[in-house]
C-alpha cells in the first residue's frame, strides 16, 4: 500500500482494544493473581538436584525455567520482553 495513495483499507488493522477502569481495592484473588502475568517474571534462587540455580516464574506463581546463573535468568526474561523481578 503506497501512503500517499489515498487506499485507507484497514482490512490488516487490529480493532482497539478497550481498556475498562476498574477498583484495585476489589479485586478477586484470581484478579490479582493475573497481574502482570505476560509482562513480569520473577527470578528466585534455588536448589535444584543438589545444584544450585534460578528459578524463573512467571507473574502468578508459574514455573517457566530455570538458569545456572542469575544473569542468564535475567537475560531470559528480557530477552522475552518481560520485566525480571527479584524474589528474595
Amino acid at each position: 500500500m503506497d501512503i500517499g495513495s489515498g487506499d485507507r483499507s484497514d482490512s490488516n488493522v487490529a480493532p482497539a482494544v478497550q481498556m475498562g477502569s476498574f477498583d484495585i481495592r476489589h479485586l478477586s484473588a484470581e484478579q490479582l493473581g493475573s497481574l502482570g502475568v505476560s509482562q513480569i517474571a520473577y527470578v528466585k534462587p534455588v536448589v535444584l538436584n543438589g545444584q544450585h540455580g534460578f528459578a524463573i516464574h512467571a507473574a502468578d506463581g508459574t514455573p517457566m525455567a530455570v538458569a545456572g546463573d542469575r544473569d542468564v535468568a535475567v537475560a531470559a526474561i528480557v530477552q522475552h520482553e518481560m520485566q525480571p523481578l527479584s524474589v528474595h
